[in-house]
């Protein structure tokens, strides 16, 4: 029930931002993935006034990663009004993933 409720939560989110919400999908034994979490720190820091950056944890939230198609980690989403409307899968350097997104936020 829990997992229902905070999917409800995280959709009523995406849905209400008033700017983009970048979404990490990630796992916490993922190697690539922690490899990521210092740089989306960079980001959501640096673009803080352009994008939310958020982690959903893939094992503790499978409704949420099956929803969205996550098949590979880590796999980012950016979210507009609700809309996934891009995908990035696999790890990057913070020049390459804020180059990326200044051009779609």
């Amino acid at each position: 029930m829990a997992l229902k409720k905070q999917f409800s939560s995280f959709e009523e989110m995406l849905s209400t931002s008033t700017v983009p919400v970048l979404v990490d999908f990630y796992a916490t034994w993922c190697g690539p993935c922690q490899m990521m979490s210092p740089i989306l720190e960079q980001v959501g820091t640096q673009m803080r006034n352009r994008l939310q950056v958020v982690k959903i944890d893939t094992d503790k939230y499978p409704g949420i990663a099956s929803k969205y198609g996550i098949q590979s980690l880590p796999t980012l989403v950016l979210f507009k009004k609700g809309e996934p409307v891009e995908r990035l899968e696999g790890a990057m350097q913070a020049s390459q993933l804020i180059q990326h997104l200044n051009l779609l936020v």
